[in-house]
């Protein structure tokens, strides 16, 4: 069987690459670091493989044909798309991809009842995967990519219950239809509260996010698909928030733990609560 080698999640807000020098330099320590140790444990666990499960912005799709969850299976991926480059402010990246697993993924998940695609075209990718990409500097890393785009915004959305059922589905499928000595990393892209565009574009719900962070920090996954629904996501910051259900995809995929928090920083310039995680595996 192969083994989830690495489970982790963090922020990706265009702040953190386009605006990082506003943030105070303590913020943009602990940043820093957080994005630091998701390297070092991606690096560390000698993954082969890594998983970034993040929002579409409703970039690769039109919204009368979008998809739950879009597979990138491209032979490379590269990025960032060139209409995003001036407000990234990333230098453009090249990672390989794993195409044969992302389509084997892909077939197994079928059973879950949500719309899905494998695109063989390179995805167009905005800071869902340009700001893990850089900000861990994967680019230097052998890892392999399978990039995942979800459905954060477009109704009907796939809440939180069907995130996690989704994540099962996709552990199991990892543990049982790939080869067996293949290391694959999880690590979901999102969050934490804002609403881009919106009355709201300049807040940040704390409050909220330490709430969250807490709840996964505990572990009891019962108790966060009960009180973390997708409603009380848009109350934190409608159109923004609820990318963290792409959290909910790499929990449903290791099943209940605990997880370590890597650091939480709350910039209004940044316009995002940003924090990470990792799970103890």
């Amino acid at each position: 069987m192969a083994e989830i080698s690495v489970a982790l999640a963090a922020s990706h807000a265009p702040g953190l690459t386009g605006w990082f020098g506003k943030a105070p330099e303590e913020d943009r320590r602990t940043v820093r670091a957080a994005y630091g140790a998701i390297r070092d444990a991606i690096v560390n666990s000698r993954t082969d493989v890594l998983l970034i499960i993040g929002n579409d912005h409703v970039a690769n799709a039109r919204v009368s044909d979008y998809a739950d969850f879009s597979f990138g299976i491209a032979d490379r991926h590269t990025g960032p798309d060139e209409w995003f480059k001036p407000w990234l402010r990333v230098d453009d990246y090249d990672l390989p991809g794993a195409p044969e697993v992302g389509r084997t993924l892909h077939d197994s998940v079928q059973a879950t009842g949500l719309r899905t695609r494998a695109v063989r075209d390179n995805l167009r990718f905005d800071d869902n995967i340009s700001v893990p990409v850089a900000m861990a500097d994967l680019t230097s890393t052998s890892v392999a990519l399978v990039p995942v785009l979800q459905n954060c915004t477009v109704p009907p959305v796939p809440k939180e219950r069907a995130c996690y059922a989704f994540g099962e589905a996709l552990g199991a499928a990892i543990r049982t239809q790939l080869p067996g000595d293949l290391r694959v990393g999880l690590l979901g892209s999102g969050g934490l509260s804002h609403e881009p565009g919106g009355p709201r574009y300049l807040e940040i719900d704390e409050k909220f996010d330490r709430w969250w962070l807490d709840l996964l920090v505990e572990g009891d996954h019962s108790r966060i698909l009960a009180e973390a629904t997708f409603e009380r996501m848009e109350e934190a910051g409608s159109g923004g928030t609820a990318e963290l259900l792409s959290w909910l995809v790499v929990m449903g995929a290791i099943g209940q733990r605990p997880c370590t928090s890597l650091g939480y920083v709350a910039v209004e310039e940044w316009r995002c609560g940003v924090g990470a995680v990792q799970w103890q595996l």
